[in-house]
């Protein structure tokens, strides 16, 4: 069989599940069930490299790596918040499909973007990685959940306020800007958060 097969990749392959589950709910309108999805996708990506630094790897498990997270990070956090935003209503007017189009083509032009660095950075230096250039494409599985949790308390249409987050999200995607990366003690602040934010969903079952 080709590939690599061991630990280092499960949580990666178990995101990608979850955000496949994820497009799914959103097609048959569970919008909601769909959302938890994407978070449980960024849950799974927030810890998968952690998980892979605990076994030596060889340069192709290690490039292999590279490139299975990236394509799954572009279902999961380009293509599934697009199928939740057509679902949601944005699917009616020519500029809502021209703002999906951005959003999925900003997420890929990043993705491309941090492998060809990624895989220059790891050819000069075994040093972990510092900081981002521009906004991870993980973020929006919390940014996304947290803004759906608020929609019934917004004064206007949540359509538009997805719409307008998609865009902004976009720009934030391939704006050049460095943006720390965050240690374990972040990291665990960021699940803290999106705890509180999946237990204000499961009131809405």
């Amino acid at each position: 069989m080709i590939g690599f097969y061991n630990y280092t990749v499960i949580l990666t392959y178990l995101g990608f599940s979850s955000s496949i589950l994820g497009i799914c709910f959103a097609m048959q309108g569970k919008l909601s069930l769909a959302m938890l999805c994407l978070m449980m996708s960024g849950f799974c990506d927030m810890f998968d490299g952690t998980v892979a630094k605990t076994r030596k790897r060889t340069r192709q498990e290690k490039n292999f790596g590279i490139q299975i997270d990236s394509l799954a990070d572009l279902v999961c956090f380009g293509v599934l918040p697009v199928v939740i935003g057509y679902n949601l209503g944005l699917n009616t007017q020519p500029y809502h499909y021209l703002i999906l189009v951005v959003f999925t083509l900003a997420a890929l032009i990043r993705l491309a973007y941090f492998n060809v660095c990624e895989e220059e950075r790891q050819a000069t230096t075994t040093e972990p990685r510092k900081y981002y250039e521009g906004l991870p494409v993980t973020c929006d599985a919390l940014i996304l959940p947290a803004l759906y949790s608020f929609r019934n308390y917004v004064p206007v249409d949540f359509t538009i306020l997805y719409g307008i987050a998609l865009v902004a999200i976009a720009v934030a995607f391939v704006t050049k800007f460095k943006l720390v990366k965050l240690k374990m003690r972040g990291m665990l602040g960021l699940l803290l958060v999106g705890i509180l934010v999946f237990i204000w969903f499961i009131k809405e079952f």
